[in-house]
């Protein structure tokens, strides 16, 4: 009996589009269902690890899709210049430090409704940051962020 293989996933990110996005745009996917079984909600890839100039934009597009967003936890060891909050728009995000690593940032919204996504590293190569991304947000991944990108650099 052969082994189940899983498909391959949806690369719906168009080619070249790292270089394509203007600085201060953010490169998102979200899971689209409403289950939230997954390890991972989403994945981002930032073009840099300037926090004041890469979260705004993530802000603003999870707040479209998610509703406000209170508090971001990250890796501070990770990113250049972090400050203990960030004012987007006319709303106040406060930034926590937690050692998730560099490869996951930690989103909440609300008082205790917390999101978990695929931090993407800039440089990485459009096909394999296509194919992380597309992995982080399949509805049946149990794979956390740090083996994904493992896997996606390693094939």
């Amino acid at each position: 009996m052969a082994a189940a293989v899983d498909p391959p996933p949806s690369r719906l990110l168009p080619d070249e589009i790292h270089r394509a996005v203007r600085p201060g745009t953010a490169v998102l996917r979200l899971r689209t269902t409403h289950s939230r079984e997954g390890v991972l909600d989403g994945a981002w890839w930032p073009r840099s690890r300037h926090v004041a100039a890469e979260l705004p934009a993530l802000i603003e597009a999870l707040t479209a899709h998610i509703g406000p967003v209170t508090r971001i936890g990250l890796d501070t060891d990770a990113w250049e210049e972090v400050p203990t909050r960030l004012v987007v728009g006319d709303r106040v995000v406060r930034l926590d430090s937690y050692p998730v690593g560099d490869d996951t940032v930690l989103i909440t919204r609300g008082d205790q409704d917390h999101f978990a996504l695929l931090v993407v590293p800039p440089h990485t190569p459009t096909d394999l940051a296509r194919e992380a991304m597309a992995r982080a947000v399949r509805a049946d991944n149990v794979t956390s962020a740090a083996e994904i990108l493992l896997a996606t650099t390693s094939e």
